[in-house]
């Protein structure tokens, strides 16, 4: 059997209306139950599932709106669509007021009708993916503080599982904010050093100087303020895990010191005589193309291969699909819970939005968005309304219909950017793969996304500094 656009529960008394709406809606590729009165359909509820239910207003015995309270008192997840006299606006009113999803006015429209009807449908759907997803929670792949169950994110955990006991080096790569550090952790959570401490710091954050001293420690008086000797983060994470987070801004003069403690698994701290062991798992991350920067000298070769001896690469959120409502549910709970505010999910018209927005910002971003709408949100569901205006407005790839609109036209160079950026998310994100597809090089790709990324690059610096 072929798939329908939903099954629709039709109550009507009038038997030349019921068979035309049977007939109609049917053609049209919904799958139609047709009743003559509302005490004949009502327990068609209780035994059968129906994505919306349509009804007349004025019938013998119990009326619409009594159906509709009725149906949202024992079904509230089956949308009510309410057919009413043209003009009758105190009656539909009424029938929103009992929880109606929408009505339309006699004579009916069947092409109107249906464009309702597919809506509904689609409400009751995110309705039951944004139950189903709050249920997930604490579910799949939950631990570790990482919430998603989409196949990009099961073979990101798959490869986890695979290394987390082994001892070799990993470098975590993926866009700005797309959850690094929570995939690093993961890793430790369930390797054998879970047990022991995890060690982050972020090598674009400080000074060479300092940067230096933080890794590898210093002697008493190594330098003007060194007062005392200090234990370094490499000796700090013994029996645990080191995390160098954006490893790509290190500088080039410190680069080698690194390797050598990778090489030798003995650090040597700043002014002094002495190599001190440390035993402690490696764990890299940059958002940064590691390989281009070894092709332009801006990293070594030889430390590149040893960081990346197990490569861990996340997709982007937008290449995740309803890991995006998973994800903005914990949020919410997270920031309703510290706020101390009762808001307990998404509305379906919200989730929507959510899911159609491309988040450049990733999990970051998703983030900020959920702790300012339950900030901004007044009910105990987050509407469109509290969503950022980018997010409310954006339109995607959709055509507007308007394809004789000349403002609509666009320059060659930014149709390709377009395209560039369609290839991107079509393959997570990875530039080496969407570089085959192109058919160019890597450092073409790169000159072409130079001036699209300039400014984006700098603010994702910007948030991954803050």
């Amino acid at each position: 059997m072929s798939a329908t656009k939903g099954r629709i529960l039709v109550v009507e008394d009038e038997r030349e209306m019921r068979a035309l709406l049977e007939k109609g809606l049917a053609r049209r590729g919904f799958e139609p139950t047709v009743r003559g009165s509302a005490d004949e359909a009502f327990p068609l509820l209780e035994t059968e599932d129906f994505d919306t239910v349509l009804t007349d207003m004025r019938m013998p015995g119990m009326d619409g709106l009594e159906l509709c309270e009725r149906i949202v008192l024992n079904r509230p997840d089956i949308p009510v669509v309410v057919v009413t006299a043209f003009g009758s606006l105190e009656t539909a009113v009424a029938a929103i007021r009992a929880g109606a999803y929408d009505f339309v006015t006699k004579p009916v429209d069947l092409d109107a009708l249906v464009l309702v009807l597919e809506r509904a449908v689609q409400h009751k759907a995110l309705r039951e993916e944004v139950r189903r997803l709050r249920r997930a929670l604490g579910g799949v792949f939950a631990d570790g503080g990482v919430v998603g169950e989409s196949p990009a994110l099961r073979r990101v955990y798959e490869l986890i599982d695979r290394v987390a006991d082994s001892d070799a080096s990993v470098l975590v790569t993926g866009e700005s904010g797309t959850g690094k550090e929570v995939a690093a952790r993961a890793l430790h959570a369930r390797g054998r050093r879970a047990s022991g401490p995890f060690v982050a710091i972020n090598c674009a954050a400080m000074p060479e100087a300092l940067l230096e001293s933080e890794l590898f420690g210093h002697a008493r008086g190594a330098f003007t303020d060194a007062k005392a000797a200090r234990t370094g983060l490499f000796a700090q994470a013994n029996g645990g895990t080191l995390f160098l987070d954006e490893v790509g801004e290190m500088p080039l003069s410190l680069q080698p010191k690194l390797l050598r403690a990778l090489q030798e698994r003995t650090v040597r701290p700043v002014g002094g005589d002495t190599e001190v062991p440390f035993d402690a798992r490696i764990v890299a991350a940059t958002n940064r193309d590691l390989e281009l920067a070894v092709e332009e000298g801006r990293f070594r070769e030889d430390l590149y291969y040893r960081l990346n001896v197990i490569g861990l690469e996340l997709p982007p959120l937008r290449a995740r699909g309803n890991d995006v409502l998973l994800l903005a549910q914990r949020f919410l709970e997270h920031f309703a819970t510290r706020s101390g505010k009762r808001v307990v999910g998404l509305t379906p018209a919200a989730a929507q939005r959510l899911l159609a927005y491309t988040w450049p910002g990733n999990v970051r971003e998703l983030q900020n968005c959920i702790e300012r709408a339950v900030a901004l949100t007044s009910y105990e569901e987050l509407t469109v309304e509290d969503l950022p205006e980018r997010i409310r407005d954006y339109r995607g790839h959709s055509n507007s219909g308007q394809e004789n609109d000349v403002s609509e036209l666009v320059s060659l160079e930014e149709m390709e950017r377009r395209y560039i950026q369609r290839v991107l998310e079509a393959v997570g994100g990875s530039r080496t793969l969407a570089s085959r597809i192109l058919g160019v090089d890597r450092k073409t790709l790169y000159r072409k996304l130079g001036r699209r990324n300039a400014g984006a690059a700098e603010d994702k610096d910007e948030k991954s500094s803050t």
